[in-house]
């Protein structure tokens, strides 16, 4: 039942789709072989289905607020929205740490997502040590698959110019985390 649910969210959300500048599928169209392989990877994370949604789509929304991927951005809230998030779960994304609208859980697949997409990752036996007191083995690896390919999904359509297609217009959209002020500082010469 679960896929059944996450295919009309894809087809309600790429329904609300008004435009495709910059689309993605005449970008892998040129390379039919990583096509192929995208949805392949796409299909089998879809019938995946042992880790809650919601929890799928909180970590894909964080990935692509950290990397600041404004198409993921804009087809993610629309399916969070379809997954049950609030909308305030997805305001609050940037400051999950002290927001109420999340659970214990909630708050720890964000971190791991978090976690995963800072280069290098992170913190990351820690978590997935808490995680384990709340997921099984298979959970936790549906878990950091999506979050990887989240992360692959936000760097490829930045790579290729995919633009928002309107996917969430009339809902509440996140929007790109602010970077770190530590990302935003000049090397100096030396690379320190």
């Amino acid at each position: 039942m679960r896929v059944v649910k996450r295919i009309r969210g894809y087809a309600k959300a790429i329904g609300q789709a008004r435009r495709h500048r910059g689309d993605l599928v005449g970008w892998l169209g040129r390379r039919p072989q990583l096509a192929a392989a995208t949805m392949t990877y796409e299909t089998a994370l879809l019938f995946s289905n042992r880790l809650d949604p919601r929890l799928k789509e909180l970590a894909e929304l964080k990935t692509a607020g950290l990397v600041a991927c404004q198409f993921c951005l804009d087809i993610g809230s629309a399916l969070a929205h379809t997954a049950g998030l609030t909308e305030r779960q997805i305001i609050d994304l940037p400051r999950y740490r002290t927001s109420d609208a999340y659970t214990e859980l909630e708050k720890l697949v964000l971190a791991f997502a978090e976690a995963m997409t800072t280069t290098p990752a992170v913190e990351l036996d820690d978590l997935r040590a808490e995680l384990l007191t709340h997921l099984s083995k298979a959970q936790l690896t549906e878990l950091a698959a999506t979050i990887a390919w989240e992360n692959q999904r936000a760097r490829l359509n930045q790579g290729l110019g995919v633009q928002p297609t309107g996917m969430a217009d009339g809902m509440v959209c996140a929007m790109p985390e602010p970077r770190s002020a530590h990302l935003d500082e000049p090397k100096a010469a030396d690379g320190s």
